[in-house]
């Protein structure tokens, strides 16, 4: 069991980094040439899948470089398939690339999708009788907000920034009924409000947004809520924020 048990350790070693690792004896080159594309077109495979926006921006070479960078260099913390891209995201969130500063953030940004896609969550039940004001929101989990230092959402084969812009991009992923993701560009002021409301368990929306215009130093208490109120139906109505009954 012991000799057993050292070769398969040899030959996941050598799968992984061929260049460092020799396959195990008595195993001829041919067949382990099988296992070495087997698992690397199968890796490629997926993860392709997953990221495309870095896929064509990398192009052919720098993809099969990274793929191999994280094929011998990370170690998976989870066996699940569909798990692998949060993987490579953590990968990718270690590694210093000075040619491409945005690829861990945008990675993070593809893999969100997929994420909010299987995500077990359900839609949580919203009281619609709910007063806006008075009521309690709190974000669903199957909303997502981003902060990113990077344009993510326009980084492409076409636009790869060598510097971030001075204002953070704040984005929102959702997910709709019919499983659908959604994205959309947050301003500052509905991305810390989405911020307040996420874990929120005893804040009205009306303290949420006390504190809202306090932050953003809005001097007319009255007029902000007022003019919240739109955009807090539109929250509700698009199953960003759900209310609790009325705060006692």
């Amino acid at each position: 069991m012991s000799a057993l048990r050292d070769q398969l350790h040899a030959l996941a070693a050598h799968v992984r980094d061929p260049a460092f690792h020799p396959g195990p004896p008595g195993i001829p080159e041919r067949r382990l040439r099988v296992y070495r594309e087997l698992v690397f077109n199968n890796l490629g495979g997926l993860l392709a899948g997953t990221f495309p926006v870095i896929r064509r921006t990398l192009g052919d070479d720098a993809w099969r470089d990274l793929l191999r960078r994280f094929l011998a260099t990370h170690r998976s913390q989870t066996p699940l398939f569909t798990r692998l891209g949060l993987e490579f995201v953590a990968f990718l969130a270690h590694i210093d690339d000075p040619a491409r500063p945005w690829l861990a953030e945008l990675a993070d940004y593809e893999w969100a999708e997929l994420g909010l896609q299987l995500s077990q969550a359900a839609a949580p039940a919203t009281d619609a009788m709910a007063d806006l004001l008075d009521g309690r929101p709190a974000l669903s989990p199957l909303a997502w907000p981003r902060a990113y230092r990077w344009p993510v959402h326009r980084i492409g084969p076409d636009f790869q920034p060598g510097a971030p812009p001075p204002q953070p991009t704040l984005l929102l992923l959702r997910r709709d009924a019919g499983g659908r993701v959604h994205f959309s560009q947050l301003s500052p002021l509905l991305y810390r409000l989405l911020e307040l409301a996420d874990g929120n368990t005893d804040r009205s929306g009306r303290a949420l947004l006390l504190q809202l215009a306090a932050e953003a130093g809005h001097a007319d208490i009255a007029a902000f809520q007022q003019e919240a109120l739109p955009m807090l139906a539109r929250l509700q109505q698009e199953g960003v924020l759900y209310w609790h009954p009325q705060v006692t």
